[in-house]
């Protein structure tokens, strides 16, 4: 008699399970938007770096923070082989770029001159001497920029990148 009550229980309570994970109160909390090899990203970590970015740039859509998402992952991962490390993340990347980009950028006072005669209404009332180095350092930022860019497509066409969530969803 009590082995029948326990059976009867136990269904009871497996009923029951499944009725509350079939109700819409009990959906997926979470779900995996992009893959980028093995590593998922999911839409709590978009929504969570979302909400951070367009605090910082109103105007950016949630497509752009997940392409950039996907890009820290592949920057760093690129990093780990070198054994980067340092405090955050951020610094990791920060210290990959400079060793593997940064390092090969030289631009010759030719271009910093070149940059200077043909933006001269730029820097009225500042003589060649008080904006060199400001000059300079654009144009390597500049430099800098477009060889990321190019590095970074290279390993997005490397690795296996997987995006689900809509277009919709993406702005």
């Amino acid at each position: 008699m009590t082995l029948q009550i326990i059976s009867f229980l136990m269904v009871l309570v497996t009923c029951h399970v499944l009725l509350v994970a079939d109700s819409p109160a009990a959906g997926i909390r979470d779900r995996v938007i992009a893959f980028v090899d093995n590593q998922a990203i999911t839409m709590s970590d978009l929504e969570e770096h979302y909400s951070s970015t367009v605090k910082l740039s109103p105007g950016i859509t949630k497509g752009e923070v997940l392409n950039t998402m996907i890009n820290r992952i592949l920057l760093l991962r690129e990093a780990k082989q070198y054994r980067i490390e340092a405090a955050t993340q951020d610094d990791v990347m920060r210290e990959y770029i400079d060793l593997k980009i940064r390092a090969f950028i030289r631009v010759g006072e030719a271009d910093v001159e070149r940059f200077y005669q043909e933006n001269i209404s730029q820097f009225t009332g500042r003589d060649y001497e008080g904006v060199r180095e400001e000059i300079e350092q654009y144009l390597t930022e500049k430099a800098l920029n477009e060889k990321l860019k190019t590095m970074l497509q290279e390993l997005r066409e490397k690795a296996y990148i997987r995006i689900f969530l809509s277009e919709k969803d993406r702005s």
